[in-house]
């Protein structure tokens, strides 16, 4: 549980410091033989700035609820 809870606080940090994650996905649009067209998307993935609160929180209290049980 210690082990689990300082991930969390890993994840939730990086979650504060990058707001998103920014990617470029290339999709095949027409394949006709030795021609071919590509396409590429750039996407984004983000997150709220709370949800990084909310990881570094539980991951606390997952690691201060193992140290009680020690």
């Amino acid at each position: 549980m210690k082990v689990a809870g300082i991930i969390l606080i890993i994840i939730g940090i990086a979650m504060l410091v990058f707001r998103s994650i920014h990617f470029t996905q290339e999709k095949k649009v027409i394949d006709l033989g030795p021609v071919e067209v590509n396409k590429k998307e750039h996407k984004t993935i983000g997150w709220p700035m709370y949800a990084g609160g909310i990881a570094v929180v539980a991951g606390v209290v997952m690691v201060l609820a193992d140290r009680k049980r020690s």
